[in-house]
């Protein structure tokens, strides 16, 4: 399959021509956010339902993101357990923002590192009460194995912890996840991503999107790398697509040596 020929990506039934989904905090303001937003061209958002005036009666992040463009992810930022996360994604649905739901379970040891028996414990509720979940969770693919289980939209593994930008940090583990998963449901790489190249190498490696925050909104130029990381993404993807050549530990010549001129 070429890029022409490529599928979009599908997430529960849903459609979305953009594999970059692209987060909200840590940007100087609002407008730049907006600015960064648009020039992107991501169709999912994901906001901390922690961050949203939800009577939406005030000015909040909402009015700075156009729903008719983008499709909101509320994600539960701040909990640090099944309970709390499964509390705030009722919260959100009960004010209308959606049944999806962006799973974090992050607990309070300094890493930002997810729990994963706590997200699984979470995932469980959520999905029978007939949420669309979309976990963060960690690089494990028996944890994935678990979630997709579970019956989750896709599995999110981190490339390398929440905000340093490290990037892949274990591209192995990555690539056992994606195999494990084989196309049942995406797998999204959210977290560590911090350059238009780590978005490109996990497509590459087989993923079907990339989540990035802080790489965009804390880059010198956030609404330039937002651009960037759009590139980043659809190059990687057209790369996975088109096949890579097999690495070799001989040299090989690109020219024919049939033919040569003889001193």
């Amino acid at each position: 399959m070429n890029m022409q020929q490529d599928s979009q990506l599908t997430i529960a039934g849903r459609s979305f021509h953009s594999r970059l989904m692209v987060g909200t905090g840590k940007y100087d303001d609002l407008h730049q956010m907006k600015e960064a937003l648009d020039v992107s061209d991501t169709e999912i958002v994901t906001v901390a339902v922690r961050r949203v005036n939800l009577d939406q009666q005030e000015e909040s992040l909402l009015h700075y993101i156009d729903r008719e463009r983008y499709f909101i992810l509320p994600n539960t930022a701040g909990c640090q357990t099944a309970s709390e996360a499964v509390r705030t994604a009722r919260l959100a649905r009960a004010a209308g923002l959606s049944n999806w739901v962006k799973l974090e379970v992050i607990p309070a040891d300094g890493t930002l590192l997810p729990d994963p028996i706590q997200t699984i414990e979470a995932a469980q509720i959520l999905v029978e009460e007939g949420f669309i979940v979309l976990p963060y969770t960690t690089d494990d693919h028996l944890v994935a194995k678990r979630l997709l289980e579970i019956g989750c939209a896709t599995i999110m593994p981190y490339g390398s912890p929440i905000g340093t930008g490290r990037g892949l940090v274990s591209q192995d583990r990555l690539r056992r996840v994606i195999d494990q998963v084989a196309g049942r449901v995406p797998v999204v790489i959210d977290a560590g991503i911090g350059s238009p190249s780590d978005a490109a190498l996990a497509m590459e490696l087989g993923a079907d999107a990339v989540l990035i925050n802080t790489a965009i909104a804390r880059a010198t130029d956030p609404v330039g790398m937002a651009y960037a990381m759009q590139l980043g993404v659809k190059a990687g993807r057209a790369g996975y697509l088109a096949g890579r050549i097999q690495k070799t530990d001989i040299a090989q010549p690109s020219s024919p040596t049939s033919g040569l001129i003889n001193a």
